[in-house]
């Protein structure tokens, strides 16, 4: 009987966990440590504002390829994300907001496919709680002033044709759900696609290539496998990354929409 242990030698494989994400630090500024995903929120920043800087700098009637790929993207905001969602009389103000949410989520989750970098800087939660608490500052905001502070609050709150003793218990879940609990599902669902999105890339990496040089002939063909199953993952990493930055950037145009309605 063929046992485990004949099959794959005795190097010990260690499964990739949480520990993955810790990384040290690049560089220190004194006792601040300055991190990979730091870096990378900075060159997402300038890479986006570069982008559209130099796509509509020469503003021609018959665009090059740079205009137009900027004015493609932005047409994709502004047309189906914003306009579809806000409506057309609000929607403009909210454009530019949106755009550079989307494009900014976009180039940071892309940089977890990119060579030499390769790490979702969303995957770290703490980066993905801080950009949902400024969309959640941002559509209260949007609501307070077009309502005022009470009557955004009731119209988030109290549920519309609803009376009577079923408002004891509504109020409260309304209340949890659209002004509490809407910027943690919106990190969370953000940082749990990018977090588990990377962990699966690196064990089939990291467990093919163990199986390769430890197992044995007949557990070689299955790291083979695994690099195989790690290619076929990295595409659907694309797509995933991609709907995240579109998803993130639709809610934040409902959340908006939402507060700016005159009815719950």
């Amino acid at each position: 009987m063929i046992s485990a242990a004949s099959l794959i030698r005795t190097e010990s494989f260690e499964a990739p966990g949480p520990g993955i994400f810790d990384l040290p630090p690049v560089f220190s500024i004194g006792s601040f440590d300055v991190t990979k995903p730091m870096l990378q929120l900075v060159l997402a920043g300038v890479l986006v504002f570069g982008f559209f800087y130099l796509a509509s700098k020469q503003r021609a009637m018959v665009p090059g390829k740079l205009q137009f790929a900027g004015e493609s993207g932005y047409n994709f905001v502004r047309n189906s994300i914003a306009r579809d969602i806000i409506g057309g009389h609000d929607f403009m103000k909210f454009v530019p907001y949106l755009l550079a949410t989307f494009f900014f989520l976009l180039i940071n989750n892309f940089f977890a496919s990119t060579p030499f970098i390769q790490f979702p800087t969303f995957s770290r939660s703490g980066i993905a709680y801080a950009l949902a608490g400024l969309s959640w500052i941002i559509y209260n905001a949007v609501g307070i002033h077009k309502h005022g502070f009470v009557g955004y609050f009731k119209l988030q709150s109290v549920p519309s044709g609803i009376k009577g003793p079923m408002l004891l218990l509504l109020v409260p879940l309304e209340f949890l759900s659209n002004i509490l609990v809407r910027p943690v599902t919106l990190a969370l669902r953000l940082f749990c696609n990018m977090f588990a999105g990377h962990i699966l890339l690196v064990l089939f990496a990291t467990g093919g290539h163990h199986m390769l040089v430890h197992g044995s002939a007949l557990i070689k063909p299955v790291g083979i496998l695994a690099w195989v199953l790690a290619i076929a993952v990295s595409f659907l990493e694309l797509l995933v990354q991609f709907l995240q930055a579109y998803v993130f950037t639709l809610l934040n145009a409902m959340y908006i929409s939402g507060a700016l309605s005159d009815e719950h």
